[in-house]
């Protein structure tokens, strides 16, 4: 019988790769929900001061709330001429959380000037599961690239349209599914908790 995890998130694009991620490392040992099935939960308030501690707050208040293990992720694009910025504050950097095309047109704006050679950026995703007993792990990755002048692409969500993977000519919103799982800051990041995932399950009986 599969183990219940609790998706900590109510994006559904998250939602979406988070499943078929962990389905792909974990096929049929985990039994996927998110926090649709929990209509009565509040919003965990994201106020750390790193991916790490916003991710690792939002799995434990969601699995002491519902008393079964809890996985969540904080993540975020980091743009070198903007001394990191958005980092943390990614989901909500234009003022409303989630509205990402207001998000990409600040960005945009901020670096309107900015030569390509000064475009670096990458995102950042901590993955942090909290067991009911208090225990807990987390892993981090990054996705390394550029950023564009303009939107491409209508895949993914969030910064995907402006944002070009190392290595590549297409934007990540440009990119399959399965491309983007396979070089993403949340594939990486899920794909090295996995394991942690299934041993501390299993310890669970």
């Amino acid at each position: 019988m599969p183990f219940k995890l609790l998706l900590a998130t109510r994006n559904k694009g998250k939602i979406t790769e988070f499943r078929r991620i962990l389905d792909a490392v974990a096929p049929g040992e985990i039994e996927l929900v998110g926090l649709d099935e929990f209509p009565e939960l509040h919003d965990v308030v994201e106020d750390g001061a790193t991916f790490q501690e916003n991710a690792l707050k939002k799995a434990r208040e969601m699995s002491r709330a519902t008393g079964i293990p809890a996985i969540a992720d904080d993540s975020g694009l980091c743009v070198d001429a903007l001394g990191g910025d958005p980092g943390i504050y990614s989901a909500r950097w234009a003022g409303s959380h989630g509205d990402d095309a207001a998000n990409t047109a600040k960005v945009l704006d901020q670096l309107r000037d900015i030569p390509d050679a000064q475009r670096g950026a990458h995102f950042s995703c901590v993955a942090a599961l909290y067991l009911p007993d208090g225990r807990s792990h987390c892993e981090e990755a990054h996705f390394d690239g550029w950023i564009l002048h303009a939107p491409v692409g209508n895949q993914g969500f969030g910064y995907d349209p402006i944002f070009r993977p190392d290595g590549y000519d297409l934007s990540s919103a440009q990119m399959s599914a399965e491309e983007k799982d396979a070089i993403s800051h949340r594939g990486k990041s899920l794909r090295a908790i996995a394991p942690h995932v299934i041993t501390l399950l299993n310890s669970l009986g």
